[in-house]
């Protein structure tokens, strides 16, 4: 089973989208800064997670959440998210 993930940084409110079979241990690699292109936006915050049975749709869905579609769902669906822990 993969899973495709979006974290919320808690230091800007932005977001980032990956994939991966191990999600706990991701998201430790995260907020560990061990990460390079997260690296300077921890501590980072799980707000969306799907399962996928194979990697094909896991990336499928993956690459829509990164394109401008995906976006503009992600800051429409999670628009108070940050601003609700302030």
């Amino acid at each position: 089973m993969v899973k495709v993930y979006v974290l919320r940084s808690e230091q800007d409110g932005r977001f980032y989208v990956g994939m991966s079979s191990d999600i706990e241990k991701r998201i430790i690699a995260h907020n560990s800064g061990r990460t390079k292109s997260t690296k300077g936006y921890r501590p980072w915050k799980l707000i969306h997670l799907e399962d996928y049975p194979e990697r094909t749709s896991a990336r499928k869905r993956e690459k829509y959440l990164k394109s401008g579609y995906g976006k503009q769902w992600l800051k429409k669906k999670y628009a108070n998210v940050h601003k609700e822990e302030e």
